[in-house]
């Protein structure tokens, strides 16, 4: 697991947080960034997960030679 997959995954129940606090305390703002921070955590998280995959490609493709 790399940093972006770490750091997309925590941004990501971060998000959920604060739009789940948002909900309960009436907050369109807060419930709108918790949303934000979700969308922007899933893309750091799938970024990170190409990367390994692609690692894993190289290093399996290395392997055969």
């Amino acid at each position: 697991m790399n940093k972006d997959q770490v750091e997309g995954r925590l941004d990501q129940a971060k998000g959920k947080v604060k739009e789940v606090v948002g909900k309960v305390t009436g907050s369109e703002k807060l419930q709108a960034e918790g949303t934000v921070d979700q969308a922007s955590g899933k893309v750091q998280s799938t970024y990170g997960d190409t990367k390994e995959k692609a690692k894993d490609a190289i290093k399996s493709g290395a392997d055969k030679l």
